[in-house]
């Protein structure tokens, strides 16, 4: 469960801004969205495989 204390005199709308924030990272709706329907693992490879060529590549101009 994630906890936000909200000080004293700070406004709502930030302590919310912060509360997303801290969601987001936790990466729990992608998890429930990536459950919702089953993927095989030949694809989830494939998709590895194609991300990580992706970021070599980005790498790759970055170099030159």
């Amino acid at each position: 469960m994630l906890i936000i204390p909200v000080k004293e005199g700070e406004n709502i709308d930030r302590a919310l801004k912060r509360f997303k924030r801290k969601f987001d990272r936790t990466g729990k709706m992608r998890q429930l969205r990536a459950r919702q329907q089953y993927t095989k693992p030949s694809v989830k490879r494939r998709a590895e495989i194609q991300k990580a060529q992706y970021i070599q590549g980005l790498r790759d101009q970055e170099e030159q």
